[in-house]
């Protein structure tokens, strides 16, 4: 029998797992009507950050005198590796970003429109009604909860988000360019 380690390496390597967890992301951040927009990739890495990172946003909550009431980090949480993420120029990212974005345009799920040099990324109806179908899964509810912290803590500009990131987690920026945060 696999340890869990492997069965959570093995994860990162699932590209669904990570397209799920955008499209929730995103779905909660859409709001109530589903208009709303992410601008820029960089806020969606950060925002990413922090739900890849339940420690992390544990942390943030903490620095704002908040605390996490709901879906709070699990023991293998606080340990794993399996979400791992590199240091950037911008901050914590992960090279498939693009990627990831471009599948779920192509799948229809999400919309990409860019207004002067600003991306914006929304859910489609499609997105909606997957998006929808996920955060009724027992199984994914600790996202779930957790965008929705993430969306009421945390709804900064890219930039301010970039600022309380690297203010909040100093440990950050003096990793070297490329090196995994664990």
């Amino acid at each position: 029998m696999k340890d869990l380690f492997t069965i959570l390496s093995s994860l990162e390597k699932d590209e669904h797992i990570h397209l799920g967890r955008l499209l929730v992301l995103i779905y909660v951040f859409s709001g109530d009507k589903h208009k709303g927009e992410i601008e820029g990739l960089t806020k969606l890495a950060k925002l990413d950050f922090l739900l890849r990172y339940p420690t992390y946003l544990e942390r943030a909550l903490q620095h704002n005198h908040k605390k996490m009431t709901k879906s709070p980090p699990k023991d293998y949480e606080k340990t794993s590796v399996e979400a791992k993420m590199v240091r950037f120029r911008y901050g914590p990212w992960d090279f498939r970003y693009r990627r990831f974005i471009n599948t779920l345009v192509g799948m229809g799920q999400l919309y990409l429109r860019r207004e002067g040099r600003s991306y914006y990324l929304g859910i489609t109806e499609e997105g909606i009604q997957t998006a929808g179908t996920l955060v009724l899964a027992e199984d994914l509810q600790d996202i779930v909860e957790r965008s929705r912290t993430i969306k009421t803590n945390f709804d900064y500009s890219g930039t301010n988000l970039m600022r309380f990131i690297y203010s909040t987690f100093p440990e950050i920026v003096s990793l070297q360019y490329g090196k995994e945060i664990v």
